[in-house]
């Protein structure tokens, strides 16, 4: 009996045991399973028909508008550049001021021939080339009995075009390169010179070098380097006070290096040491003939405005190299013109080239003819 009770009991414990781990278990799976989230639902009147709530429709999509390019302003039309209006270029009837075109209408007397030879004199043709062309065309007059004074001035027309037309003015270029030396006193425009050159020589094809062999004064060579930059020529410069004859030499070997046709070559007007000038020039012609090349011209630039000490230049300058031309720069202001007569018929050397102007199409080949009109005009 005893021990049927003890054997109820223990059945009966392990009975709680197990109902007791079932529900220790049970609530350990709920405490790992999240809680749900409770919705509220909307009150309802009592009585009221509870709908579905109507399914929701997506939004239909809404394609993007196109983006609009803002409006471009209309680029203005280009400028058309209107051509640049010809420069007339300079005669000599421009610039002379018509010295003898005041003695017309007069009878042929003795004062009338008196007043020629001043109006001649006083034109810069100097007291030896004035004589002797009066001497020529009084003798003209009375072998053709001129009946009035037009008629004689019509014969002095006819012995200044042949006293200035029987010359050479070609510029010589012979050589490879040739050599063009600028000799002339300081001021009388040289470096201008070869920079109208240098443009008009490369205008017509050739290749140029510029060689500032004025080495004594530094703004020669500066201005000289812009023409050089202008006309699109070489250029070969030394040292300030660097020797003048090295400078040209160096010039004439790199021209010779780089094919090209022609040097023009600057020198000196005045020198700040004891040497000579003419000796300097002397020398400087020298050593440019030991280069390659040959110096085919020697030109004597002039300021026309200095009248006849134009004429004493170019006798000391003959004689130390040579000349070959002359160059008559400043013929556009109060210059008479009459020097060009004067230099040639007295030394020989031609006027080569005439400067009317500051352009360079104002560098003009000396035209006989139309100088002589313009001194009658």
């Amino acid at each position: 009996m005893n021990a049927l009770l003890l054997v109820i009991v223990i059945v009966l414990a392990l009975a709680v045991v197990g109902v007791g781990l079932f529900f220790f278990r049970r609530q350990n799976v709920a405490v790992k399973t999240p809680p749900r989230t409770a919705v509220a639902a909307p009150d309802v009147p009592s009585g009221a028909l509870v709908q579905d709530e109507p399914e929701v429709q997506p939004e239909p999509e809404v394609e993007p508008e196109p983006e609009v390019e803002p409006e471009r302003e209309a680029e203005p039309e280009p400028e058309v550049e209107s051509e640049p209006e010809p420069v007339e270029k300079a005669t000599f009837r421009d610039r002379l001021a018509g010295v003898l075109g005041g003695l017309r209408g007069r009878s042929i007397d003795e004062e009338a021939w008196e007043e020629l030879e001043e109006a001649l004199i006083l034109a810069d043709v100097g007291v030896p080339t004035t004589m002797a062309i009066l001497d020529r065309v009084r003798d003209r007059a009375k072998e053709e009995k001129a009946k009035d004074f037009d008629a004689a001035l019509m014969l002095l027309r006819d012995e200044m075009e042949l006293a200035l037309g029987g010359m050479d003015i070609t510029l010589t270029i012979e050589g490879k390169p040739a050599i063009w030396l600028f000799v002339g006193v300081n001021g009388v425009g040289k470096t201008t010179t070869i920079g109208k050159l240098a443009k008009r020589e490369t205008d017509e094809g050739r290749k140029v070098v510029l060689a500032a062999g004025d080495t004594f004064r530094a703004a020669a060579a500066e201005q000289l380097e812009t023409w050089a930059e202008r006309s699109d020529a070489g250029f070969v410069r030394g040292a300030e006070g660097a020797d003048p004859g090295s400078v040209v030499f160096d010039a004439v070997e790199h021209a010779a290096a780089v094919n090209a046709d022609l040097v023009l070559a600057d020198t000196a007007g005045r020198l700040h040491n004891k040497t000579n000038l003419m000796e300097e020039l002397r020398k400087v012609r020298r050593v440019a003939e030991k280069a390659q090349g040959k110096v085919s011209e020697v030109l004597l630039v002039i300021d026309a405005t200095t009248g006849q000490n134009g004429l004493i230049q170019a006798k000391q300058f003959t004689e130390a190299v040579e000349v070959t031309g002359i160059v008559l720069t400043k013929l556009d202001g109060s210059a008479k013109g009459g020097i060009v007569l004067a230099i040639q018929k007295e030394l020989g050397i031609p006027v080569k080239l005439v400067g009317l102007g500051e352009g360079s199409e104002d560098l003009v080949e000396f035209d006989a003819h139309e100088f002589v009109d313009a001194l009658f005009a």
